[in-house]
Order: structure tokens, then sequence, then C-alpha cells
């Protein structure tokens, strides 16, 4: 008998899976690229919340998030600004450092606190549009890429919590996420494994088996680093989801997760197979 919990993760994927596909596969990369600017700022919206980061902070800092994820549009508008030694997407994370200094500054009255104050905002830059920026090259490739990491991370994600719940005893973290168990992060590489090689053969990625075992294996593994990533966060903040955005699922940052570091690996793995 299923339970409430895994009935309302079952509705969602049914309902949100063929919307992402369809959305991925028909429309043209900016499409994709406003996509990653709207998970963007609502995970971020999160992440600081969790830790009750000040209203003026956060909104500087999704501000920042848009800017970073806006940048291959601006060099597309100005092919110029591709030419100076410093990159946009470089230029666009000092810029909104400076913002977020400048804020803090004049926003509170004196200097205790202010690295406390301030940690979040970029800490929160760095991890979600940064690495979000990579499913944008990603997608340039071809939209099968964006189908492919997902595809691996949400099997991956899947194998790790049925296997993990099913045989799993010997804890993997406990001090970071006491329900994570070496049982399930074998099941993680063993989803990313199955899924790339099932995708692989559905989608025109055009690698071989060996490259497609090695690439599902290092993204399962991935995953579950990216997993424990944000439980190290949430521990930190004392908190247990990241908010409340998905039904069943928790927030958009517990969703997302996995994939914000798999990403960038599946990139660099394309770059080299």
């Amino acid at each position: 008998m299923f339970d409430t919990m895994h009935l309302k993760r079952v509705a969602v994927a049914l309902i949100t899976l063929p919307l992402f596909y369809f959305y991925i596969a028909k429309l043209s990369p900016p499409y994709f690229l406003f996509l990653l600017a709207l998970v963007s700022v609502i995970a971020q919206a999160e992440f600081y919340s969790m830790y009750k980061t000040n209203r003026l902070l956060s909104l500087t800092g999704m501000l920042g998030g848009i800017l970073t994820l806006c940048t291959p549009l601006i060099s597309v508008s100005f092919p110029g600004a591709g030419s100076y030694h410093m990159s946009l997407q470089a230029s666009a994370f000092i810029l909104t450092f400076m913002l977020i200094a400048l804020v803090r500054l004049f926003t509170k009255n004196g200097p205790l606190a202010s690295l406390k104050d301030i940690a979040p905002p970029v800490v929160g830059i760095f991890y979600i549009p940064n690495l979000l920026m990579a499913q944008w090259y990603l997608r340039l490739k071809g939209y099968e890429w964006i189908l492919f990491l997902y595809g691996c991370v949400y099997a991956a994600d899947s194998m790790a919590y049925y296997i993990g719940k099913g045989v799993g005893k010997r804890k993997l973290f406990s001090a970071v996420s006491p329900n994570k168990t070496l049982a399930g992060a074998v099941g993680s590489v063993a989803g990313g494994v199955m899924a790339s090689l099932i995708l692989g053969t559905l989608l025109p990625v055009h690698k071989g088996i060996f490259e497609l075992f090695v690439m599902g294996g290092v993204i399962g593994a991935v995953t579950i680093a990216g997993d424990l990533v944000e439980s190290m966060f949430k521990r930190d903040a004392n908190i247990k989801d990241s908010g409340s955005f998905i039904p069943g699922h928790g927030g958009l940052l517990d969703k997302i997760d996995g994939a914000l570091f798999a990403g960038p690996v599946l990139y660099w793995i394309t770059l080299f197979l």
C-alpha cells in the first residue's frame, strides 16, 4: 500500500515530466534560460530563507543570480563584450558582491556580524545560479543533454530512495543526513548507470556503451554528493526541507540539489568524451 507522500510524488511526476519534456525539446534555448532564471530565483529565496537572510540582501542576491544567468543574452546583444579579458559571468558576480556589501554597509548600523550577514547571499549566488549556468551550455549542445541529465539524476534519486529505504542499514554520513545509507548511495550510482544506458539508446547523444556507463555512474555518484551538500546546509540551518514548493517533494532546492552538482560534471564529461 502506497502512503500519501508517495502518491503525491507520483502525481507531481506524472504532471511535470511531460510538461518538462515539451518545454525543453520543443522550445528554443532562450526559453530554457528563462526557466533557469525562474528556478534560480525560487531556489535562492529558499536558501536565503533557511538562513533568515535580511530581505534586502536576499533580493540583491536574487537580482545577482538573474544577472548571472542573463549574461549569455548580453553577449549576444553586445558581441564586443566577449572580447574583453574578464568574462561577463565574472563581471556579474563582482558587481553583485559589491552591491551586497554596500547594502549591508548602509542598511545596518555598525560592522558587527557583517561577514555573517554577507556570507549567505554570496554563497547562494555561487551555489545556485553559477552551478545552473552549466545547464545552459549543455542545452546549447542539444536539448537531449538536458533530458539525459535530469533522467539520470531522477533515476539516481529514486533508486537511492527505494534501495536505501528497503535494505539500507549502514549510514552513509549520519552527521549530515541521518536517513542516507551506503546501500542508497550504491543505488544512486546504479540508477544513474541504468538511466544512462537506456537514455543513450533513446536520445541522440551518440555515445558508446562504455561512455554511457561511465557517465551514468559519475552522475549517480555526484547526484548523491549534491544531495549531501544541501543536507549539510539544511542541518546547519536546523530545518528538514528547504521549502514546500512541490507537494510531497519539499522545496524546489530539495528537488534540484543533485542536478546542481551533476550539471557541471556532465558538461565537463562531454568535453572529454
